[in-house]
């Protein structure tokens, strides 16, 4: 394949993917506000996996909403697609779905794409993560440095003070320490209840003013935002969590031959050529949120963002759909 026709090919499924990411965004919309997570959450399921249908590929879902007697679409193995290409996919349909219960900012729909063997197999299970943005020393922070040597760091390679810097994390208890050490060395430090691939994106873009992404949250998540880290050039590491011997089995049956507590870097997570797709549900500090026009019922907006690590591309798409006739 020539270097035109490969960039055809990446920039097609990029706005394919588009496609999927709104269709999930505009099904679960309907659901922002009303406190039903679980039907918000299944409108966009299927929608997405609807949406899937239509893309030249032949996907396998390695990231995904549960096994297959878990959940009815868009399972860990399903194949989606209709013929191509063999990709591994990833997706949270709806990251966020308390967000979108409550009207909360930052609920979002994500989709990654990869070439086969190219994304890690994580399990249901907590991950710990770190994450900075582009134009850093390779290595500035890691994920085995006390928090105050990383901030230490991360204020001299950005030639700023620690009372500068704002670090970014869920709202957990589990995460208290790490919130009440940040503080005492000056850090301000910006708490989500819920996203954290949103809030892991948020450190690599200049727009967010975030410094640095900090804290453990789900593994699928942790894989999904590893993808949209390689089209952003920002560093991050990661290491499973396991609470029992169970999950650490789990672990290594999905990724034979590999140490599943050990230190995971950018390329572990997601390697290759990747393509990366979220569209806002509700408002946030990434996207905006669905929105219908006062003056145009059967009309609704969009705002996405898609990139591709092959190309460095980051494009953000507002896109203005007609309800009745497509969706």
């Amino acid at each position: 394949m020539s270097v035109s026709s490969a960039a055809f090919v990446e920039n097609t499924l990029a706005f394919d993917l588009v496609h999927v990411t709104e269709a999930a965004a505009l099904a679960s919309a309907r659901w922002v506000g009303r406190g039903c997570k679980n039907d918000a959450d299944s409108a966009a399921v299927e929608a997405m996996r609807v949406a899937f249908d239509k893309i030249a590929i032949d996907g396998v879902v390695v990231i995904g909403e549960g096994e297959m007697d878990e959940a009815p679409m868009l399972y860990i193995g399903e194949k989606v697609g209709s013929g191509g290409v063999a990709m591994d996919i990833a997706v949270d349909p709806l990251e966020g779905t308390t967000l979108c219960a409550k009207a909360m900012p930052n609920a979002i729909t994500v989709v990654a794409l990869a070439e086969r063997g190219n994304l890690l197999h994580a399990p249901d299970i907590y991950m710990d993560k770190i994450i900075v943005g582009a134009g850093l020393p390779e290595g500035v922070v890691d994920l085995d440095t006390s928090i105050e040597n990383n901030l230490k760091n991360l204020a001299r390679a950005k030639g700023k003070s620690e009372q500068d810097l704002v670090l970014c994390t869920l709202e957990r208890e589990r995460h208290q320490d790490l919130i009440a050490r940040a503080r005492a060395v000056g850090a301000r430090v910006q708490l989500l209840t819920d996203g954290d691939v949103a809030g892991g994106i948020a450190a690599c873009l200049t727009t967010t003013g975030v410094d640095i992404y900090v804290g453990s949250g789900g593994a699928p998540e942790g894989v999904l935002t590893a993808v949209a880290i390689r089209c952003l050039g920002g560093q991050m590491q990661g290491r499973l969590l396991f609470e029992d011997d169970q999950q650490r089995q789990r672990a290594m049956a999905m990724n034979a031959h590999q140490d599943p507590s050990r230190k995971l870097g950018l390329y572990d997570m997601a390697a290759g050529a990747v393509l990366f797709s979220a569209t806002g549900v509700t408002s946030g500090t990434l996207l905006r949120g669905v929105r219908y026009p006062s003056h145009a019922p059967h009309r609704a907006m969009t705002h996405s963002l898609v990139m591709s690590s092959q190309s460095e591309t980051i494009r953000f798409i507002e896109t203005h759909h007609s309800i009745e006739n497509n969706f």
